[in-house]
């Protein structure tokens, strides 16, 4: 039996799991700015929140205009973050990390995400792999894999040691409004879900609580 990776740090030190459920994104935003405030002055625990937001694009800074949709019908806000343009909506997990890396020490926040991400689906038997994601939008031969899907999209900031934002995994998700914008800057790469997922296998789909569980047991959150 193997080992599952320790979340996105370095070291043994688990994250505190806080639960939420459907929180506007604007509001979550600002409580996630308060909570890295707080990790900076040391008066709370790393955290990994797990919630799910109405439905936005978000986007960050260096997305080009030419990605973001034109009439979505959809709320559309700039994010601090990294990554580029995404959708967040029912039916998908968002989990935000407030990580002191000052503590953990340095290490690639991002690729242990992907792998608790990884880990965690593996555990309810759906299998993913991770792709790199071009950093200055897409690239001929960098970062494609003719056939597959994209079922999470990662982005982060690194504020005075203090990660925030992190990842949104399309559990049960309606994937149409991906396709009305370049999502993650890879106009060739087509959304999933893990409702689609098991589906192909001829399988139920995961309910969110266990979805949120397996994440969090897979990046050591308690």
């Amino acid at each position: 039996m193997g080992v599952a990776p320790r979340g996105p740090g370095v070291g043994e030190r688990e994250l505190e799991r806080v639960d939420l459920g459907e929180v506007p994104y604007i509001e979550a935003i600002e409580r996630m700015g308060r909570w890295v405030h707080q990790r900076q002055e040391g008066l709370i625990a790393d955290r990994l929140a797990l919630l799910t937001h109405p439905p936005v694009i978000t986007y960050s800074a260096r997305t080009p205009r030419r990605e973001l949709p034109l009439h979505a019908g959809i709320p559309l806000v700039e994010a601090d973050r990294g990554g580029q343009a995404t959708y967040h909506g029912p039916g998908q997990l968002i989990g935000y990390l407030v990580v002191d890396l000052r503590e953990r020490g340095p290490g690639d926040v991002v690729r242990r995400l992907e792998e608790g991400l990884i880990t965690a689906l593996d555990s309810l038997g759906l299998r993913a792999v991770r792709r790199d994601t071009p950093t200055q939008g897409p690239e001929p031969g960098r970062g494609r894999t003719p056939g597959h899907t994209k079922v999470a999209s990662i982005g982060m900031r690194i504020r005075g040691g203090v990660t925030s934002h992190g990842f949104a995994l399309s559990v049960a998700p309606d994937l149409a409004p991906f396709s009305t914008f370049t999502a993650c800057g890879l106009p060739e790469v087509a959304m999933t879900s893990l409702k689609e997922m098991a589906a192909a296998m001829d399988e139920p789909a995961p309910a969110e609580r266990a979805v949120r569980d397996a994440v969090a047991a897979a990046l050591g959150a308690v």
